[in-house]
């Protein structure tokens, strides 16, 4: 007991330190996410096993590099290079005018979240999502004069929903592989829960915009700055790697800036730059959680997580609720819905057929939950490119997340009234 509670205890260093000091700051820009991140991870060497501290540094250093962790890293540079040369041509601008064209002032926060939902489906990852739609959101929020953090907020929680229940996810997949069912029978029972839960949010967006004012003068639509949103969006919705597509808007970018005279060679290397560079902060937290969060697994944290919940299961329900917190305390251990689901699936598996619970439900159990979670911890790569791009807190988000929030509201009750039915 004592040696898991010390394994997990980073994780509360980093709660306390980054809650304590912006409360007693009397605002949480004061404290830069990344030094709550340095000082819970120095905590977590120091404390994490009693081998040599070169050991433990490595083990450390291990855990910021993984594959898992370099490929989010590269997405973030290519992100940071393609928002800022699109920005730079006029891309950002001509695409945020089409918008504000085609859609109402009242439905922006409606039409948006619509956009991330159809997106999110289409490609089946909530990161490329974000990296596609959050320069538009930007944009948006400056010309209508709405709050950042809200219109960035509704990018993140619609791009859950594909993420969530795309058949390409990779946590659908998983999900379903560990629970041995068929993805459209996950699909099934997941659409029971997550379709209520974003009509919901569909219905709040649409009131919360009513008041939305409408811009004074909107620009006529330069067509041929908006290629490179419209590929991008495009090629994600075909299935392209993530990486491909950001690579492709990059290059069209300066296509069309070259051009246009938007910028000539080295002003387009120069906005690049200025991207990369943009994404410095997000990268070092990136690699920071997941070596403290390597330390944390290496040291039994996340064994003592599922022996502790599995102990006193012994009704259906009660196996529902330990696979539920059993996924969702895994993720804020990773940072990473996808692990999680992977690190728990047997043992949910295990617990779900001794106590008869149908593996659809439980598949959309661990998904719902991972993902719910992920959405809402300020460390998760979702977030953090989202920041990032926007130029944002991560923190400052947090309170305008009304999908995650909702959706774990409903899979909540799922469980607790035995819904929906047939699958429970």
């Amino acid at each position: 007991m004592k040696k898991g509670i010390i394994a997990l205890s980073p994780i509360l260093v980093f709660i306390l330190f980054y809650l304590v000091t912006s409360i007693v700051a009397g605002d949480f820009y004061k404290i830069p996410i990344t030094v709550a991140f340095m000082v819970s991870s120095i905590y977590a060497i120091i404390v994490c096993g009693d081998k040599p501290l070169m050991y433990r540094i490595n083990n450390y250093s291990r855990g910021a590099a993984t594959e898992q962790m370099m490929l989010m890293i590269w997405i973030f540079v290519l992100a940071g290079a393609f928002a800022y040369s699109a920005k730079q041509m006029g891309s950002i601008d001509a695409t945020v005018n089409l918008a504000l064209s085609l859609l109402p002032p009242q439905m922006i926060f409606a039409g948006m979240f619509l956009a991330a939902c159809f997106i999110s489906l289409s490609i089946g990852t909530s990161v490329g999502t974000i990296a596609a739609l959050t320069p538009i959101a930007v944009g948006l929020a400056q010309e209508t004069g709405t709050d950042l953090a809200m219109m960035i907020a509704i990018i993140v929680g619609g791009s859950f929903f594909g993420d969530n229940l795309s058949f390409i996810s990779d946590t659908t997949i998983m999900a379903t592989q560990t629970q041995g069912c068929q993805l459209n029978d996950k699909f099934r029972v997941n659409a029971f829960i997550v379709v209520p839960a974003a009509l919901v949010i569909l219905i709040v967006y649409f009131f919360l915009g009513k008041d939305t004012a409408a811009p004074q003068h909107i620009a006529a639509v330069e067509w041929v700055k908006v290629i490179p949103y419209l590929s991008v969006l495009l090629t994600a919705i075909c299935g392209m790697n993530v990486m491909a597509v950001l690579t492709l808007g990059i290059i069209l970018c300066g296509i069309i800036g070259l051009l246009t005279g938007a910028f000539d060679i080295f002003g387009w290397f120069g906005a690049m730059g200025d991207g990369i560079l943009s994404m410095g902060e997000l990268i070092i937290v990136t690699m920071m959680a997941g070596g403290m969060l390597e330390l944390i697994r290496q040291q039994g944290g996340i064994d003592f997580i599922i022996k502790l919940l599995t102990r006193h299961v012994n009704s259906k329900r009660g196996a529902e609720l330990s696979i539920a917190t059993l996924v969702s305390l895994v993720d804020v251990c990773t940072a990473n819905n996808t692990v999680a689901i992977l690190t728990v699936g047997g043992i949910a598996k295990q617990i779900g057929d001794r106590y008869g619970v149908d593996n659809k439900k439980c598949a959309s159990i661990l998904d719902t939950f991972s993902c719910m979670v992920q959405g809402l911890i300020p460390y998760g790569a979702q977030l953090l490119i989202a920041a990032g791009l926007a130029s944002l807190n991560p923190v400052a988000i947090l309170p305008y997340l009304y999908y995650p929030f909702v959706l774990g509201v409903v899979a909540l009750l799922s469980i607790i009234f035995r819904y929906p039915r047939r699958y429970s």
